[in-house]
């Protein structure tokens, strides 16, 4: 889902809220941004075509999202959780929930894409959290998520608690910081 901005008559912007997938706007914005959130996204070719659709002549694209070696401590982890005889029924017909694709392979979906002076670069964005608490919090939202709906109930804290715990192990650097990897995708181009 995305939330979109439009300008109406007199300066006021209103806001929509819809699957992205929908996006079927033409020739309506100057910029389409956004910020760490399109890893979501499957379908890239399709986003790329909706947003140079939206975007008015000499309109720009700039976001960045979730590339390949991103979360590398935690997609382990939850790996290895989701193969643990407990859990692994739960997970027999599970579509992994991210789209990371290699700075390379979003090149090549860029040029198909027709836009001009299309710039794509990677970019390490890789985080210290100051402890445990601050590590768990990230794991428990928005991470946990799409694997937890999946989980019957009864099992939801124990998933969680060895996906925590495992996290911690995997991450706890020597002076009580974990440490994740957050690499980027960026982009930014015109019609």
């Amino acid at each position: 889902m995305i939330e979109v901005a439009r300008k109406k008559q007199g300066g006021n912007l209103r806001f929509l809220f819809m699957d992205i997938n929908d996006l079927d706007f033409a020739g309506q914005f100057d910029v389409v941004f956004s910020n760490a959130t399109l890893h979501w996204v499957k379908d890239h070719q399709r986003l790329l075509r909706n947003m140079r659709r939206a975007l008015c002549k000499d309109g720009i694209v700039r976001f960045n999202f979730g590339g390949d070696g991103n979360c590398f401590h935690f997609f382990k982890v939850i790996r290895e959780s989701m193969e643990l005889i407990r859990f692994s029924g739960y997970f027999l017909d599970f579509e992994w929930p991210w789209y990371m694709p290699s700075v390379e392979e979003y090149k090549g979906l860029v040029e198909e894409s027709s836009f001009c002076n299309a710039q794509v670069w990677g970019e390490n964005a890789d985080r210290f959290f100051p402890d445990a608490e601050a590590m768990i919090r990230w794991v428990d939202q928005p991470s946990l998520v799409p694997f937890l709906a999946r989980v019957a109930e009864r099992d939801k804290v124990s998933f969680r608690e060895f996906v925590v715990e495992r996290m911690i192990e995997e991450t706890r650097q020597a002076d009580g910081r974990c440490f994740e990897t957050f690499r980027r995708i960026n982009l930014l181009a015109r019609k």
